[in-house]
């Protein structure tokens, strides 16, 4: 009889180890969501207590995961430039004319931030809020530079197919990087429902760059 209780008490270890481990990860998630919400509403000077009071948890508990409020924004960064820091090489290697791939991109652009305007709402004040860490703005930068560079490419490749207006191309760009940062801009204003309601079609922005 002991030993078949030995046996049973080692099965129900691990199992016990791993009901543990998923509500760490739980919690966790729970943090950085709230984290989303409320950095995305007031930028990174909101505080630990919000984010706890958003989570549903004490702030003790938000800091035995987090040690500062500084740990969760450089967390939710990088994990919004690993998502979508792949985006603009998977679509270059899609069969399509320039134009086709250029619509694409620019639709999956809008789409990521109609599906997570808390994201972009946070990148947004991360960029613009100079107390902010430079190692974490630059983060955020070079993601932006990918994507830039690969509608320009795009644009150029348009050009030459006929399918895009002659102008230049960087003022293009230009074009269409101001109107997917007055998207940003808007959306810092408005809750995320309407926010999501809030973000046009990609065929509205390059409606401006067809040829006469």
């Amino acid at each position: 009889m002991n030993g078949s209780f030995i046996l049973e008490s080692k099965r129900q270890l691990p199992r016990k180890k791993e009901a543990n481990q998923e509500v760490r990860e739980e919690t966790k998630r729970k943090i950085l969501a709230a984290a989303r919400t409320i950095f995305a509403l007031k930028g990174p000077a909101a505080a630990m207590s919000e984010v706890a009071k958003e989570a549903g948890i004490s702030q003790g508990l938000a800091y035995r995961y987090f040690p500062s409020k500084e740990a969760i924004l450089t967390t939710l960064v990088k994990q919004m430039a690993q998502s979508g820091g792949g985006a603009a090489a998977r679509i270059q290697g899609i069969h399509g004319s320039p134009g086709e791939r250029l619509y694409l991109l620019v639709s999956h652009v809008l789409e990521a931030r109609r599906e997570q305007p808390e994201f972009y709402q946070l990148l947004y004040q991360v960029l613009n809020d100079e107390k902010v860490p430079n190692d974490l703005r630059e983060i955020v930068g070079k993601s932006g530079k990918g994507i830039q560079a690969a509608i320009r490419q795009l644009v150029v490749d348009g050009q030459a197919s006929g399918e895009i207006a002659k102008d230049d191309p960087d003022q293009l760009v230009g074009a269409i990087l101001a109107c997917l940062d007055g998207v940003s801009r808007r959306m810092l204003t408005l809750e995320p429902e309407a926010a999501r309601k809030s973000i046009p079609d990609a065929k509205v922005i390059l409606r401006m760059l067809r040829p006469d």
